[in-house]
Order: structure tokens, then sequence, then C-alpha cells
């Protein structure tokens, strides 16, 4: 990921914190020094499980493009179900990352000359004492393995800061866990 700007798309359905996730993520990249940080959020029917998805595009440099990714360097999903539903992967690029959360092997997808980073982060939700289908805080510790853009621990200290009124150290274990649970797989 050496480009000058850096998108990424995140899937998910409403109610899965999507769009939370690719906030938390948008602080901690401004911590890190990115200085261009832009999130377009697209909402769509806004009904809970439906799909939705978010663009987050991260640079050392200032952005002035503020239109959702067309072309992304990497795809987070919150539901490894939405790739039977929607092209997710749609614009991806060569080389590309896609993070998933799913209980399979990065071997049961078969996408040409992308990486792969997966986690069962429903289950590891389960085992960090979050509520079942909360996965927003687990997908960044995936997303931060596989994307090695900033610290897990930046990371988990702003996870922290969005949930300080619902079980903040369960929802930065949940990341912590999933970083280090993350398979690497593809290209």
């Amino acid at each position: 990921m050496k480009r000058d700007i850096i998108e990424i798309r995140w899937h998910g359905r409403g109610g899965q914190g999507a769009i939370t996730a690719a906030k938390i993520v948008a602080k901690s990249a401004f911590e890190s020094g990115y200085r261009g940080v832009v999130m377009v959020p697209t909402f769509g029917t806004e009904r809970r499980g439906a799909p939705v998805f978010t663009s987050l595009k991260i640079s050392k440099e200032k952005i002035y493009d503020l239109s959702p990714s067309q072309s992304p360097n990497m795809v987070v999903v919150l539901d490894h179900l939405l790739l039977e539903e929607a092209d997710v992967t749609s614009g991806l690029q060569p080389g590309g990352w896609l993070v998933l959360n799913t209980p399979k092997t990065p071997e049961a997808y078969r996408y040409e000359g992308i990486r792969i980073a997966v986690a069962d982060v429903t289950s590891i939700a389960g085992e960090a004492g979050l509520s079942k289908g909360i996965v927003n805080s687990g997908i960044i510790g995936t997303f931060a393995k596989a994307s090695q853009l900033m610290d897990i621990h930046v990371l988990m200290r702003n996870i922290e800061d969005e949930f300080s009124q619902s079980k903040p150290h369960e929802n930065s274990r949940a990341a912590f866990m999933a970083y280090q649970k993350t398979v690497i797989g593809g290209k």
C-alpha cells in the first residue's frame, strides 16, 4: 500500500457498525500522522440488516477528492455472507486486501491476485465478552493486522474512547484478539 492515497471500503449490514469502525480507523489514522483523512458514508435504505458501505481515504497529504471509493486498495467485510449478496470486491485493486469476518480459512476464497485476511470476529467478540453480533471493534483488529498502517494500540485506545459508555475494555480486547488470530492468505 504505497500509493499516495489509501482507499478502504467497508461493507456491513445496518446495525453492525461498519461506519463506526471506519470512523475509529479514521481518527486513529489522523493520530498516526495521516493528515488527509476523508470518510464518505453511504447509508442506502438505513434499516437494520440491509447492506451498507462506507469509504475511507487516508493520505500523508491533504485529500481533495471527496467521492466514494471506486477502486479501493482494501475492502473490509463485517459479514462474509455479503460476498454472496453483493459484489463487494468490485474495483478492488490487484494485490489489494480483502479483510473478512468469517469462520472459514483464506483458502476457502478464490480471488486471483488479492490478498486475504480472515478472522472469526463473531466468535472472538463473544470470547471478549461482547454481545452476539457485535463485530465492528473486532474487525478493526483484523484490518490492523492486514494493513499494517497504524499501531494496534492506537486503534485500541480509540475503540475504548468510542465505546467509553458500553464495554470499552471488551471492545478493545475483541480488536486485539482478532489481531492475534487473523490468518493471512491469497495472492
